[in-house]
C-alpha cells in the first residue's frame, strides 16, 4: 500500500504545514477521502475552544474497524496483522493475519452480542498484554461499545472508581497475566472492585495463567465457552455498526491535578484519521515493516500506535507481553533479531534501565534491520538518546522523540524520521494540522525564537478530546480555561533557535513518573488514607531511570517514625502498601520522608515549590519563608532530607 498523504521530504513538509495551516478544513478533507466512509461528511470542522465544543466530519458515518481490518482483506488478507510475542521466551509466538484477526474480531463481537452489549454500552476491559485485548478492543469497536481498558497494574479500588465513574455495564478480563516474574491474577482483582457494584451485569472471562478463579453464577462467563456457542451455530461475518464520525469510540482514564482521575473521551473519525495520519509520517512506514510498539495497550500509546494507527493504514504491528530486562536485559534486542524489527517505539524510561546494563546484552543480536527509532511518554535526555542512537541505530537509524498525551489522542511535535532534522532532547517541529504557541503566565502569546513559555496549541486537530466522561465542565476548567481560546497542555516548553520546541515538564501538581502521569494529589490521597498519617505533601524529583520520581512529605502520628531505623522501614512498607492498594504499585512513592509539619502559608496552602526545591537537593535558595506560618519547619525539613 502507497500512502497517498506520506510526507516524502522537507519541502513538501513545509507545504503541507502551510496548507494545514491556513485551511484546515480543506487539508483535512483531502486526507480523509483515502478512508472507507458509509456516508460522507457535510461539514469538515465546526469548533469553539470556550465551550469547548469540537466536530470533524459532522455528518459522516463509519465503523472504525472496517478501516483497520475489512478494506485490508482484498489485498492483505495473508498479510500478518498482528505478531504477539510472550512473557516467556521459550512458548510459542502467534501471529494472526489481517483475514485471521478480521475472523477473531467477527467472533467475539457475537459473544459481545450474546451477552447483552450494544451501541453506546461501556465495556471495561483489564487484560494482560495478550492478543485476546486487541480483539476485545476492535470487537466493542464493532458493535458500537465504548471501551475502556483499564491498565493491569491498577488496584482493585482504581478499578472501582472508573467501573462507577464510565457506569460501565460489561468487563472483559483474563484469569491472570504475566510480567516477567510476576503472575497478576487479574480475575480476583475485579472481584474484589465489583464488591457493592450493582451496575456490571457480565465479566467475560479468558484463560491465560490457569490461576483459579471463582467464577459467580449469571455473571461470570469463559471466554473460550462462548466462543464455542458461536462456532457451533457457524456465525463468522459480524456488520460493523454504523457510528457517527462524533460518536464516542473510547474513555481512557489519566490523572489530574486532583485526586479523582478524568476519561478522556476520543471519537470515532478524526481520532480514526489523526492516528493513521502521524503514524505514517512519523516513522515513516513501509508497507512491509515491522513495527514494534513496547507500550501497554492500558495507555494511550498502545491505543493508537500498536492498534489503532497501525492496523489502519494495514501495517505488522508487533506486541509483547513482558518486560524488557526479563529474563534478561536483552529481551527487546532478542525480539528485533527474531522478528527482523524495522521500527522500535520505547520509552526513554526503558532505555535509561538498559542503559545500565552495559553493552553486553546488546551484543549477539543482530539489530540491522532496524530503520527507525522512536522515544514517547518524556522527554528523552541527552545522554539516553546518544546510547540510543550509537548502540541501539548504530547511527543509521533516525530518533524520532515524540510529544503527545492522552488527550491529543496523537502525536503533535516530532520530527518525521529521515525527512525534518532531529535534535537530542527536542521534540522538534509540529505536525501538521498542529498549531503550538508558547504563553506567559498572563496568557499572552511568547513570540519569536530562543524563547520559552507554557505550552497551548491554537486550534483543534482531529484527535483533541471532545470531553470527559460524564462531566463537560471538567473537560472545560482543564483544558480550555486557564487560557481563552486556548488548548493548554499543562506543559511547559522552550523554543530554541530553529523554531524546535523541548517540552521541559509540567507545570501544574502532574508528575510525569517513568512516561505514566500521575497526579500529586491522587498520591497524597491514598498516603493520608493510612491510618497513622496525619498528612502529606508529594512532589517530583530528578530520578535516574525514571525521569522524576515521587517524593513524599508525611507527617505520621503516634511514636515518631524515626525513632529507629527499623520502625521507619516498616512504616515506610505500609505506606507502600496503602498506596498500591489505592492506586497500583506505579503510585508508590520513591522516597518517603518523615516530617512534623509541612511548610504552609497562614491561609493554610502547602507551599509545594519549597517540598520540590528541597526534593531536588536545592537547600540555599529557598525564596522568602518568613510569610510561612512556621518557617522552622522548613530547617527541620532541609536536616532531614533522604
Amino acid at each position: 500500500m502507497s500512502y497517498p498523504y506520506q510526507i516524502k521530504n522537507i519541502e513538501q513538509y513545509h507545504h503541507d504545514y502551510k496548507r494545514s495551516i491556513d485551511d484546515p478544513a480543506e487539508f483535512w478533507s483531502t486526507i480523509a477521502e483515502h478512508f472507507t466512509w458509509k456516508k460522507k461528511w457535510h461539514t469538515t470542522l465546526n469548533w469553539n475552544f470556550s465551550e469547548p465544543k469540537i466536530e470533524w466530519f459532522k455528518g459522516a458515518k463509519l465503523n472504525i474497524t472496517e478501516n483497520c481490518l475489512d478494506r485490508h482483506l482484498e489485498k492483505f488478507a495473508d498479510t500478518p496483522a498482528l505478531i504477539w510475542e510472550p512473557n516467556d521466551p521459550d512458548e510459542h509466538h502467534r501471529i494472526l493475519t489481517y483475514r485471521k484477526l478480521y475472523e477473531k474480531v467477527c467472533q467475539f463481537s457475537h459473544v459481545l452480542k450474546n451477552n447483552g452489549v450494544k451501541k453506546g454500552d461501556r465495556v471495561c476491559i483489564y487484560m494482560g498484554m495478550i492478543p485476546e485485548l486487541a480483539i476485545a478492543v476492535l470487537a466493542c469497536a464493532r458493535v458500537g461499545a465504548i471501551h475502556s481498558v483499564v491498565f493491569g497494574g491498577f488496584s482493585a479500588q482504581s478499578i472501582a472508581d472508573r467501573l462507577y465513574d464510565a457506569q460501565a455495564e460489561y468487563i472483559v478480563t483474563c484469569d491472570g497475566a504475566y510480567r516477567g516474574q510476576k503472575d497478576i491474577p487479574l480475575k480476583s482483582v475485579i472481584d474484589d472492585a465489583l464488591i457493592g457494584n450493582r451496575i456490571v451485569k457480565k465479566v467475560i472471562v479468558t484463560t491465560r495463567t490457569r490461576t483459579p478463579v471463582s467464577m459467580i453464577k449469571g455473571r461470570d462467563v469463559w471466554w473460550e465457552d462462548e466462543i464455542k456457542k458461536v462456532e457451533t451455530l457457524g456465525l463468522t461475518d459480524f456488520p460493523a455498526e454504523e457510528m457517527d464520525a462524533e460518536d464516542p469510540l473510547f474513555i481512557l482514564y489519566t490523572s489530574g491535578s486532583t485526586g479523582k482521575p478524568k476519561g478522556v473521551v476520543h471519537s470515532c473519525a478524526g481520532y480514526m484519521l489523526f492516528t493513521t495520519y502521524t503514524f505514517v509520517n512519523v516513522f515513516q512506514y513501509q508497507q512491509g515493516d515491522i513495527h514494534f510498539c513496547t507500550a501497554d495497550i492500558g495507555w494511550i500509546t498502545g491505543h493508537s500506535y500498536i492498534l489503532y494507527g497501525p492496523l489502519s493504514a494495514g501495517a505488522t504491528t508487533l506486541m509483547f507481553e513482558g518486560v524488557p530486562t526479563w529474563p534478561d536485559a536483552g529481551r527487546f534486542w532478542n525480539i528485533i533479531d527474531k522478528f527482523k524489527v524495522n521500527i522500535l517505539y520505547t520509552a526513554p524510561t526503558a532505555i535509561r534501565s538498559l542503559m545500565g546494563f552495559g553493552l553486553g546484552p546488546v551484543h549477539g543480536h543482530d539489530l540491522s534491520s532496524l530503520k527507525v527509532l522512536g522515544t514517547v511518554g518524556e522527554p528523552i535526555n541527552e545522554e539516553a538518546w546518544h546510547w540510543y542512537d550509537e548502540h541501539i541505530g548504530k547511527k543509521k537509524c533516525p530518533i524520532v522523540d515524540t510529544w503527545w498525551q492522552t488527550e491529543t489522542g496523537g502525536i503533535l511535535i516530532s520530527n518525521l524520521a529521515g525527512i525534518t532534522p532531529a535534535k537530542a532532547s527536542y521534540a522538534t517541529l509540529p505536525l501538521p494540522g498542529v498549531h503550538p504557541i508558547l504563553v506567559d503566565e498572563n496568557g499572552k502569546e511568547v513570540e519569536g525564537n530562543n524563547v520559552s513559555g507554557n505550552l497551548c496549541i491554537k486550534s483543534p486537530w482531529p484527535s483533541t478530546i471532545r470531553t470527559t466522561y460524564g462531566d463537560h465542565e471538567r473537560c472545560k476548567t482543564n483544558y480550555f480555561a486557564t487560557y481563552p481560546d486556548l488548548y493548554f497542555t499543562g506543559d511547559g516548553a522552550l523554543r530554541d533557535e530553529n523554531g524546535f520546541y523541548r517540552i521541559t515538564g509540567r507545570v501544574d501538581d502532574v508528575l510525569n513518573v517513568s512516561g505514566h502521569r500521575i497526579g500529586t494529589a491522587e498520591v497524597e490521597n491514598a498516603i493520608n488514607m493510612h491510618a497513622n498519617v496525619v498528612e502529606s505533601a508529594v512532589v517530583g524529583y530528578p530520578h535516574d531511570i525514571k525521569g522524576q520520581g515521587i517524593y513524599a512529605f508525611v507527617i505520621y502520628q503516634g511514636s515518631h517514625a524515626q525513632n529507629t531505623h527499623g520502625t521507619a522501614e516498616m512504616i515506610r512498607k505500609d505506606i507502600h502498601q496503602t498506596v498500591s492498594r489505592i492506586i497500583g504499585a506505579i503510585a508508590k512513592p520513591d522516597k518517603i520522608q518523615f516530617v512534623s509539619g509541612l511548610p504552609k502559608t497562614r491561609s493554610g496552602k502547602i507551599m509545594r515549590r519549597i517540598l520540590r526545591k528541597i526534593a531536588e537537593g536545592e537547600t540555599e535558595n529557598l525564596g522568602d519563608i518568613s510569610t510561612l506560618l512556621d518557617p522552622g519547619v522548613v530547617e527541620e525539613i532541609k536536616n532531614g532530607k533522604l
